[in-house]
């Protein structure tokens, strides 16, 4: 299929039939790779977080909430 390159604003882009979507599984997000004469439009890869940024996030929220001189008082009369 052939298209024009349309502006919009101080890009330029491509209208994607409904068709080409539809049996291309594209989705919101893509990733626009580039070589030398063309670029390909690929789904984006889906971000996950792992398992280890979310541990040390939930260390650093427990340093803070954890670790409070007041609570520390409190309970040095019961021990």
């Amino acid at each position: 299929m052939i298209t024009t390159l349309i502006p919009i604003g101080n890009s330029r882009g491509i209208r994607i039939p409904k068709p080409l979507l539809s049996e291309s599984g594209l989705n919101n997000e893509v990733e626009l790779q580039v070589k030398k004469g063309e670029i390909r439009i690929v789904s984006a890869p889906v971000k996950t977080k792992s398992i280890s940024a979310t541990a040390l996030l939930s260390e650093k929220a427990l340093e803070t909430d954890w670790n409070k001189p007041e609570e520390d008082e409190a309970w040095a009369s019961l021990q």
